[in-house]
């Protein structure tokens, strides 16, 4: 099978730049509040919402241009900060999974590996029930781990 790419198309990596921004707009709103105070040292408050918002900020960077090469052998891992190879012969299942938080929903893919430890596929996930892009990349990846799985004798 030849390599293919999975990863984020261009609408997908736009709606996560929004929701990037509004995260900012509301971290500065809440760094924004000691301001208003007559507390005369606000600056733990306002590098406590700064460390966060860093974090969370870094978080959605690291989601939206994750991607994933899979290959005869393997996946191949690449996000912003880490790249991470791992065989198919490793890989027990692959399982959809659907997140709930009172915002909403999100799903996402991981391929379990033995002893139960998973790995959030980069480049797949969706926050819309019925995401043709996301099925189709599901579909890929199973493709690509049970012609693997089956290659393999015993």
């Amino acid at each position: 099978m030849p390599d293919v790419w999975i990863r984020l198309d261009a609408a997908s990596r736009r709606r996560n730049w929004w929701w990037s921004g509004f995260l900012t707009v509301l971290f500065a709103g809440m760094a924004a509040i000691p301001a208003s105070r007559p507390d005369p040292d606000p600056w733990w408050y306002i590098a406590v919402i700064g460390v966060c918002w860093l974090a969370a900020f870094i978080y959605m960077v690291n989601r939206c241009y994750g991607r994933t090469l899979l290959t005869a052998e393997g996946m191949e891992f690449h996000t912003f900060f880490s790249r991470r190879k791992i065989r198919w012969t490793d890989i027990t299942r692959i399982e959809q999974r659907s997140h709930r938080v009172r915002g909403g929903e999100w799903i996402d893919v991981h391929a379990v590996r033995a002893r139960g430890l998973s790995l959030r596929i980069p480049g797949v996930h969706t926050t819309r029930a019925k995401d043709a892009d996301f099925d189709r990349k599901l579909r890929r990846i199973r493709t690509y781990w049970t012609s693997a799985t089956q290659a393999v004798p015993g």
